[in-house]
């Protein structure tokens, strides 16, 4: 069961993702998502809509292949990711390569406002320096994808990943 914690990340992101503010996670959600972040970028958005929607079908598969996706849902699919964590990885894999926008392979504080932006509808607080765990100024897709799993799989409220969208409120 998910802890009250990695409940807190969980809904954070869900409420940012659920674009139509119904309640559930839906395919239009997230393919206003990629409109959205395309707009940012001012690109890619076959790019970008590929990678939601593959975040899509992997959420709506580990709910059973629901077509609305609830909050439960997605902590449902938090409670088995540290026992499998390949999809968080193949998910953020997919994500670095739609946030390094310039093709560098890394990310800089920039390209990972627009992504935050992107994802929250709004402009996030996100401490960069937190997340950059070498302190080069950017992140490597090992950094990344470190980030991501401890957001997604994690529950150390200290772990610089758990605050990969920004402050977690806790009660």
């Amino acid at each position: 069961m998910a802890s009250e914690f990695q409940r807190s990340k969980v809904d954070l992101v869900f409420g940012a993702m659920d674009v139509t503010g119904d309640g559930y996670l839906t395919e239009e959600d997230f393919r206003l998502l990629a409109e959205r972040w395309a707009s940012l970028r001012g690109s890619d958005e076959e790019l970008l809509s590929t990678v939601m929607l593959g975040w899509w079908n992997t959420l709506r598969l580990a709910a059973g292949g629901a077509e609305r996706v609830t909050l439960d849902d997605v902590l449902n699919v938090v409670d088995v990711l540290p026992g499998n964590i390949e999809p968080v990885l193949g998910t953020a894999d997919a994500m670095f390569g739609a946030v390094d926008s310039d093709g560098d392979d890394y990310v800089s504080e920039d390209e990972y406002r627009v992504m935050i932006e992107a994802w929250l509808g709004r402009e996030g607080r996100t401490d960069f320096t937190v997340l950059d765990l070498d302190g080069d100024g950017r992140l490597s897709r090992n950094e990344f994808t470190t980030l991501w799993a401890e957001f997604w799989a994690g529950d150390d409220p200290d772990a610089a990943g758990s605050y990969v969208f920004g402050p977690v409120r806790t009660a």
